[in-house]
């Protein structure tokens, strides 16, 4: 009997988005970033306490964040409450504030022992790596979120980078702040990084009277 040639079949490979929730990531609330941060005091960490509270104020990218500064942050033995930075992805300048209490967890994180002779703000415990990455910095905001009890697939870096951003709109409904907040040259990037559809457009324009 002749042998029936059969096609070959190429093995599928697996998705590599399957069984994950992929999208935008969700913003933290205000009671959410309030309990992360109580579970950091609580627990005496010092670095992450910090590194979380400037992830909060900063509203940068995480590959920003990572790469800070202690010079970043200090001028002349003191603290800044303003700072600029040039954006690695844009190489355009962006300014952010420091609150009061990002100060003072900033300030006891550099005068701990851990920072002595430190060039940057979150340095890696690795020798072989200056500060911390981002593979690490996501792994920290995914044990932050759990630690309160929200599911870590909805949550990420940009979680952070979005946190402040959407309560300053969701109070405002000023979208040129966030997009100078935020470093994005481009309005359309603002709309569809904060998800404002057409009856948040509609519900901002309704309160304004001229």
């Amino acid at each position: 009997m002749p042998r029936v040639q059969l096609p070959a079949v190429t093995p599928k490979r697996r998705a590599w988005n399957k069984g994950r929730l992929v999208g935008q990531k969700r913003p933290l609330l205000p009671k959410q970033v309030w309990a992360i941060r109580a579970r950091l005091e609580l627990t005496g960490n010092l670095r992450d306490l910090a590194l979380f509270n400037v992830a909060i104020d900063s509203k940068l990218r995480g590959c920003d964040l990572v790469s800070l500064k202690t010079s970043d942050l200090i001028r002349d033995d003191r603290l800044r409450e303003r700072v600029s930075i040039v954006q690695s992805k844009t190489n355009k300048p962006v300014q952010f504030e420091l609150a009061e209490n990002t100060l003072a967890t900033v300030t006891n994180w550099i005068k701990s022992p851990e920072m002595m002779g430190c060039q940057f703000m979150f340095p890696s415990r690795f020798h072989d790596r200056p500060h911390i990455s981002t593979r690490q910095y996501g792994r920290l905001v995914r044990d932050w979120v759990i630690s309160i009890g929200l599911e870590p697939s909805g949550y990420g870096t940009h979680s952070m980078r979005r946190t402040k951003v959407a309560e300053i709109y969701r109070k405002t409904g000023n979208l040129r702040a966030v997009q100078l907040l935020l470093g994005h040259t481009k309005i359309d990037s603002t709309v569809r990084y904060l998800g404002v559809e057409l009856e948040d457009a509609l519900s901002i324009a309704e309160r304004i009277d001229i």
